[in-house]
C-alpha cells in the first residue's frame, strides 16, 4: 500500500473531507514551509547568524531534513503529569537517554526534554540531534494542585550543555499569565542572545473558558489570541493545541460578561468551522506563518496512529510547520513509538497531501 493509501484508509471516513477541503483563507495569504523556509521566513527579522544557525540545525535534521517540517519528541511530562504517571506504561522511559534514542530512531528533527534529562547525556548525543531545553514546568507537587509555569535553570545553562533551542509554557488568560510573559519574554531575549532558537507552548488555561457545556480551551479563536501573543514575544515557533470548535470570546462576552475584543468578521470571513480552517486560523495568527506552527500530539489512546495522522494532515493543509508529539510515542513500546513517529512524519513527505 502506498503512503497516500494509508494515509487515505488511517482517515476512513473523514479522508475526503480533510483531503479536498478548500480554505476559507487562500494560502497565497501565507508564508508556507518549504527548503528554504529558514531564510524566507527568518531571513528579514533580527535573528543572528547564530540564531539562523540554530533553527537550520533543526531544519536540517531527521527524515524531514530541508523539507521545511518538524517532527519533535517532546517528554516534559515526568515533570507536568508526575514521572510514575506517564512512564509507567514504559519504565525504560525514567532514563533520559531513552527518550534521546527514541527521537533518533524515530527520525525526528529534535528531542525536547528537560534540564536533567539532557544534562545527563549531552556529551554523548549533543552532536547526534538538536536538543530543546523545556526551561519551566508545572511541578505538580504543591497541594493543592495549582496550575503555574515556573522556571527550572537559566537560560546559560541550555546553552552550555549544547542545546540549540529552550521551549518554555506559558499559560496565556490564567491568574499567573502576566508573570509568565515577562519572565519567557526575558528568556528568549537571552536565548537569542546566545544563538539558540525558542519555542513556545502556547497554552491557555483558566476555568472560566469552560462554559455552555463546551471547552474553549481548544477554540481557535481563544488559541489563535494566545498564538499571536506568543510571536509577539518572538517565539520563532509556537507549539498549539489543535482547535476543536470556535467561538470562545463569544461565549465568554454573554450576559453580563465582557471578556476580549471581537469582530464577527473572525468567524466568517476567515474561518469555518473545518478543521482545516480552524488550524489555518492559528497560522494566521503566527504572523501569517513567518512563525511556524506545530501542534501538539495529544494524549494516548486507543487510535492513537490514526489520531496522529488526522492531526498531521490538518496541520499540513493548514500551512502548519508540523507536529510535536510525545505520549502518543513514548507510551507505548519502543517499536510501536518509532512506527508512530514514522507515520506522522510520512503524511509531510507526501506529496499528494498538499495545502488547502
Amino acid at each position: 500500500m502506498s503512503s497516500f493509501a494509508t494515509i487515505q484508509s488511517l482517515l476512513g471516513a473523514d479522508a475526503d473531507s480533510l483531503l479536498s477541503h478548500k480554505a476559507k483563507v487562500a494560502k497565497e495569504s501565507l508564508m508556507l514551509p518549504s527548503p528554504g523556509i529558514v531564510d524566507a521566513a527568518f531571513g528579514p527579522s533580527d535573528r543572528s547568524p547564530q540564531v539562523m544557525r540554530s533553527l537550520q540545525a533543526m531544519f536540517g535534521h531527521g527524515r524531514l531534513a530541508n523539507t521545511g517540517y518538524l517532527s519533535i519528541l517532546p517528554v516534559d511530562q515526568g515533570i507536568e503529569h508526575s514521572a510514575g504517571a506517564s512512564f509507567a506504561k514504559n519504565p525504560i522511559y525514567f532514563d533520559g537517554e531513552n527518550i534521546v534514542k527514541l527521537a533518533i530512531d524515530g527520525g525526528c528533527n529534535a528531542v525536547a526534554t528537560t534540564f536533567g534529562a539532557l544534562a545527563s547525556v549531552s556529551r554523548r548525543y549533543a552532536h547526534r540531534i538538536p536538543m530543546m531545553v523545556k526551561i519551566n514546568h508545572n511541578e505538580l507537587m504543591t497541594y493543592p494542585n495549582k496550575f503555574d509555569q515556573i522556571m527550572f535553570g537559566s537560560v546559560r545553562d541550555a546553552w552550555n550543555l549544547g542545546a540549540v533551542a529552550v521551549g518554555a509554557t506559558i499559560y496565556f488568560g490564567s491568574d499567573q499569565s502576566t508573570r509568565q510573559i515577562v519572565e519567557v519574554a526575558r528568556a528568549f531575549e537571552e536565548a537569542h542572545s546566545l544563538g539558540m532558537a525558542t519555542v513556545l507552548w502556547c497554552y491557555i488555561r483558566n476555568n472560566a473558558f469552560k462554559c455552555d457545556g463546551k471547552d474553549f480551551h481548544v477554540s481557535a479563536d481563544l488559541t489563535g489570541q494566545a498564538n499571536h501573543l506568543g510571536v509577539t514575544i518572538k517565539a520563532d515557533i509556537i507549539k498549539q493545541k489543535l482547535p476543536e470548535l470556535n467561538g470562545g470570546f463569544t461565549a465568554l462576552n454573554t450576559g453580563d460578561s465582557s471578556y476580549g475584543k471581537l469582530d464577527k468578521r473572525m468567524y466568517t470571513d476567515l474561518c469555518t468551522d473545518h478543521p482545516i480552517d480552524l488550524c489555518r486560523y492559528q497560522v494566521l495568527n503566527c504572523y501569517a506563518g513567518r512563525a511556524g506552527l506545530i501542534n501538539s500530539g495529544g494524549a494516548s489512546g486507543a487510535n492513537d496512529l490514526a489520531e496522529a495522522v488526522r492531526t498531521a494532515v490538518i496541520n499540513k493543509r493548514a500551512g502548519g510547520m508540523g507536529l510535536i508529539s510525545g505520549r502518543k510515542a513514548f507510551q507505548k513500546p519502543y517499536a510501536d513509538g518509532v512506527q508512530l513517529l514514522h507515520a506522522i512524519q510520512d503524511v509531510y513527505l507526501c506529496r499528494e497531501v498538499t495545502v488547502a
